[in-house]
């Protein structure tokens, strides 16, 4: 995969399953990026659990008290059948390998490949960063059902503000350093940790509209968060 007009979208579990499968959404995203692969760009689409996640997550709950690792395990799962899912709708363009491995790189001529969750500690931002790197990309766009990161939870507190730009040591002060499954972030610590490490630019982009995002890979102005 050549590192010219590549683009790493950290494809959040809630746009694909916010409760039940949001299949009208998928298929007006899968017109959009085909017709960026059409004008020469290459994506790399790490999936997140979302809703499949979160109703394994609160169905094991109920029937025994479930420790970080094992509610980690069931979302990497979920992560990875959302992205066989994505992988599959795509047909011909996508590779015929779900990348579960952000370190090990895949050797294709295919425009699009799909990445899912690796291993427990983290979220699938994680790989996002790490495939990154990997394929030395310098930009991650974060899609998610949300306008901006904000200085404090906005759900909790009406005084939070909306954040345009940000850089990586105080975007970390919000966050924190340690991740706990399920965590309602806007870009997981540990990522965000390696991703300053990196040197990368995160976008954070309301994914379900759809416009905004083709600004984001157009390079024009768009609506969203930009960490750096």
């Amino acid at each position: 995969m050549s590192k010219n007009n590549l683009y790493v979208l950290s494809f959040g579990g809630s746009l694909i399953v916010p409760d039940e499968i949001d299949y009208k959404f998928i298929k007006k995203f899968k017109i959009l990026i085909e017709k960026k692969v059409k004008n020469g760009n290459k994506f790399i689409i790490v999936c997140g659990g979302g809703g499949l996640n979160r109703k394994y997550n609160e169905a094991g709950k109920k029937i025994r008290k479930l420790n970080n690792e094992e509610l980690d395990w069931i979302g990497i799962h979920a992560t990875r059948y959302n992205a066989h899912f994505i992988r599959i709708m795509f047909g011909n363009l996508a590779g015929s390998e779900i990348i579960t491995n952000p370190h090990k790189k895949i050797s294709t001529e295919k425009p699009i490949l799909i990445g899912s969750g690796y291993e427990p500690g983290c979220s699938s931002d994680y790989d996002a960063v790490y495939l990154a790197k990997t394929y030395g990309a310098k930009k991650i766009a974060n899609l998610s059902n949300i306008d901006f990161a904000y200085n404090k939870d906005p759900k909790k507190y009406k005084s939070a503000i909306p954040i345009k730009n940000i850089n990586w040591g105080d975007f970390r002060k919000i966050v924190g350093d340690k991740w706990v499954p399920r965590m309602n972030l806007p870009f997981d610590p540990i990522a965000s940790r390696e991703a300053e490490k990196m040197g990368l630019e995160v976008s954070i982009i309301n994914g379900k509209k759809l416009k905004n995002l083709e600004n984001y890979l157009d390079g024009k102005k768009f609506i969203g968060t930009t960490i750096k």
